[in-house]
C-alpha cells in the first residue's frame, strides 16, 4: 500500500550504507531519482555524469544541463537541454550566444510556445527587431506585448491583425488607438464590435455615418445594450425602411412593447417563431407587476395577430394570457370547426360553451347531426336555455317547412318550451310571454298531426279538425296553412266531392296570393278536379310534381332522442 515510499526508505538506509547501485535502483522505484541521485553523487562528479549519460532521463538531463551551464560549460549544457527537450532553455542559451537564427530555426520546428515567447523577447531587447519580435510573440500566443510593440512603432496593420486574435482587453486598447486617427476610425468600430463595447461601435457608426457597418453589428445587440442606443437603432432601420429588421432587433433585445407597436404600425406580419420570442416566459417567482405585464403583452401580441388574420396565433396567445373568451372569439374567425368544438370542450368555460354553439348555428347542421348535437350539448353545458330553447324552436320550423314532419316538430316544440321553463326562474318577466306564445304553437301543432295520424280510422273527424284549425286566427304563427288545405282537398278529390275541393283551392289562393298549389297538392289531383268540373287549368296558380322530401332525409332522425 506504500510502496513508494517503502522504497523510498530503503534507498535512504542503502545511502547511509554507502550501497550507491542499491540506492539509486529504490530511488529510481520511488519516483524521486531525479532530485535524490544527483543529490546523493554531487560530491563524485564522474559518477554522476555517467548516471546521467546512462539515464537519459529527461528531469535529470534537465538538471545536469542547468548545472552544466551554471559551470560556465553551455555547449555541452545544450546537448543535455536537446536531450531533455527543455526547448525554452535551448533557446535561451543559444540567444545569449547571439545565435538567433538557430534558436529561430528550433522555435519553429519545436512548435514551443515558451520558446517562441523566449526569443521574441530576446529579439525585442537585444536585437530591436520588431517585425520578427512581433512574429514570435504572435507564435508564442502572447499578444499584449505584440500589440505595444506595434502601437509603438506604428504598424497599424499588423496592429489589426494582433487586436482581433488578442483578448478583449487588448481589442479595446487598440481601438483607442485607432479611433484616435479619422484615417483609421473604421478599424476602431470593427474592434469595439468584436470587443462587444456595442454601444461605443454605434456611437461611431453614426458619428462616422457608417451604416454598412452598422446593419451588421445591430444583428448582434444583445439586452445588455443600452436601451437608449436600442431604440436609435431601430429608429434608424425604421427609417430606412428595415421594418422587419427593426422589429426583430426590438424582440431579441426584450424591448417587446416597441416591437408590438412597430408591427401594428407597419403592418410586419408577427411569425410563430417572432410570436415566441415575444412571449415572457412564466416564472415561479415572478411578481404581480411582472405578472400583469407579462399578460397584457399576451393579450396586445394576440390582438394583433388577430387583426393580421392569424387566428390560430392569437387563441394561443390569448389562451397563455388566460383569456380563454378572447382565444375564442379569435379562433371563430379562422372558421376552423374542428379546432372550435375541441376548444369549447377543453375550455370548460359557459361563455365559450354559447359562441361555439352560435356559431355553429350558422353551418349547415341540418344535414351533421354531430354539429346539432354539438350546438345542443353547448348551450346546455353553458346553461344558455333561451338560445338552447331558440335552436329548438328553429328545428321545429325546419321539420315543419322542409319535411312536413309536424311530428318531429312537436317534439322539438315540446323540449323547447322545457328549457323556457326553466329560465323562467331566473328571468319571469322576460320568458313568461315567451313561454305562451310556445305553448300556443305546441297545441296548434299538436293538433294538426294528432290529425293527420288520426286520418286513417276516422277521415270525418280529421276533416272537421283540420276545418277547425283553418278558423284558428293563430294558425299560420304554428303550422303551414298550405298542409292543411292540401289534405282537405286531397280527401274531397279521392271521395269524387269534386266542387268542394275546388271552393277549398280557390279559398286557399284567397289566403296565400301567391301560392303554388303544386307545392301542397298532387298534379294529378289538380288536373281530375278542373276536369271533373270542366274548368281550364291555370298555369299562373302551379301545375307540377309536389315538391317533398323522403322522410329519410329528415334532420329530425339526428335529434329524435332530444324530443
Amino acid at each position: 500500500m506504500h510502496l513508494k515510499t517503502t522504497y523510498f526508505n530503503y534507498a535512504r538506509h542503502a545511502e547511509a550504507e554507502e550501497e550507491t547501485k542499491v540506492a539509486i535502483n529504490c530511488y529510481t522505484k520511488s519516483g524521486t531519482h531525479h532530485m535524490q541521485v544527483p543529490r546523493m553523487l554531487f560530491d563524485s562528479p564522474q559518477e554522476l555524469e555517467d548516471y546521467v549519460i546512462r539515464s537519459h532521463d529527461t528531469e535529470v538531463c534537465k538538471w545536469w544541463a542547468g548545472y552544466l551551464e551554471s559551470l560556465g560549460e553551455c555547449d555541452q549544457a545544450l546537448q543535455f537541454y536537446e536531450v531533455a527537450k527543455d526547448f525554452p532553455s535551448l533557446v535561451r542559451v543559444l540567444c545569449s550566444y547571439g545565435n538567433f537564427e538557430k534558436a529561430a530555426e528550433i522555435v519553429e520546428e519545436s512548435g514551443s510556445r515558451a520558446a517562441a515567447y523566449q526569443l521574441a523577447s530576446r529579439l525585442r531587447t537585444e536585437k530591436e527587431d520588431v517585425e520578427r519580435a512581433i512574429h514570435f510573440y504572435t507564435k508564442a500566443q502572447c499578444y499584449s506585448p505584440a500589440i505595444q510593440l506595434a502601437k509603438e512603432h506604428g504598424l497599424d496593420n499588423e496592429l489589426m491583425k494582433l487586436a482581433l486574435l488578442s483578448s478583449q482587453e487588448d481589442m479595446i486598447e487598440a481601438a483607442k488607438h485607432y479611433e484616435q486617427s479619422p484615417d483609421t476610425q473604421d478599424k476602431a468600430i470593427i474592434l469595439y464590435h468584436k470587443a462587444g463595447e456595442m454601444s461605443r461601435a454605434l456611437e461611431l457608426c453614426f458619428q462616422l455615418k457608417q451604416y454598412d457597418v452598422l446593419y451588421q453589428i445591430a444583428d448582434d445587440l444583445t439586452e445588455s445594450t443600452s436601451p437608449v442606443m436600442i431604440a436609435r437603432v431601430a429608429e434608424f432601420l425604421s427609417g430606412s425602411g428595415h421594418y422587419e429588421r427593426a422589429v426583430l432587433l426590438l424582440i431579441k433585445t426584450k424591448q417587446i412593447e416597441e416591437a408590438l407597436d412597430m408591427c401594428t404600425t407597419h403592418n410586419i406580419l408577427i411569425t410563430e417563431d417572432m410570436a415566441e420570442n415575444m412571449t415572457l416566459q412564466k416564472t415561479g417567482h415572478e411578481s404581480a407587476e411582472e405578472a400583469e405585464r407579462r399578460v397584457k403583452l399576451l393579450e396586445k401580441l394576440g390582438d394583433c395577430c388577430a387583426e393580421q388574420g392569424s387566428y390560430h396565433l392569437a387563441t394561443k396567445k390569448h389562451t397563455q394570457a388566460g383569456n380563454k373568451t378572447r382565444a375564442m372569439k379569435a379562433l371563430l374567425k379562422s372558421g376552423d370547426t374542428e379546432k372550435i368544438v375541441f376548444f369549447a370542450g377543453v375550455s370548460r368555460q359557459r361563455d365559450v360553451y354559447v359562441m361555439a354553439a352560435n356559431y355553429l348555428q350558422s353551418l349547415d347542421w341540418r344535414k351533421d347531426p354531430d354539429i346539432m348535437k354539438n350546438i345542443i350539448s353547448f348551450y346546455t353545458k353553458g346553461r344558455a336555455l333561451e338560445s338552447l330553447a331558440s335552436f329548438y324552436d328553429t328545428c321545429a320550423q325546419v321539420e315543419i317547412d322542409e319535411y312536413q314532419d309536424y311530428e318531429k316538430a312537436q317534439g322539438a316544440l315540446n323540449e323547447a318550451l322545457k328549457c323556457l321553463n326553466k329560465a323562467k326562474s331566473k328571468n319571469p318577466t322576460g320568458i313568461e310571454a315567451r313561454v305562451k306564445f310556445l305553448t300556443e304553437r305546441l297545441q296548434l301543432v299538436k293538433r294538426f298531426a294528432d290529425a293527420r295520424k288520426l286520418y286513417a280510422r276516422d277521415a270525418e273527424a280529421c276533416v272537421q279538425e283540420c276545418q277547425a284549425l283553418l278558423n284558428e286566427p293563430k294558425v299560420d304563427t304554428a303550422i303551414r296553412t298550405g298542409d292543411v288545405y292540401g289534405l282537405l282537398i286531397e280527401h274531397f278529390a279521392e271521395a269524387k266531392h269534386y266542387r268542394e275541393a275546388y271552393r277549398l283551392m280557390e279559398e286557399m289562393h284567397q289566403h296565400m296570393p301567391s301560392v303554388n298549389m303544386a307545392y301542397y297538392v298532387n298534379a294529378q289531383t289538380i288536373e281530375a278536379v278542373h276536369t271533373a268540373l270542366q274548368i281550364p287549368l291555370r298555369k299562373d296558380r302551379g301545375d307540377g310534381s309536389r315538391a317533398t322530401a323522403s322522410d329519410d332525409e329528415s334532420i329530425g332522425e339526428g335529434i329524435d332522442d332530444r324530443y
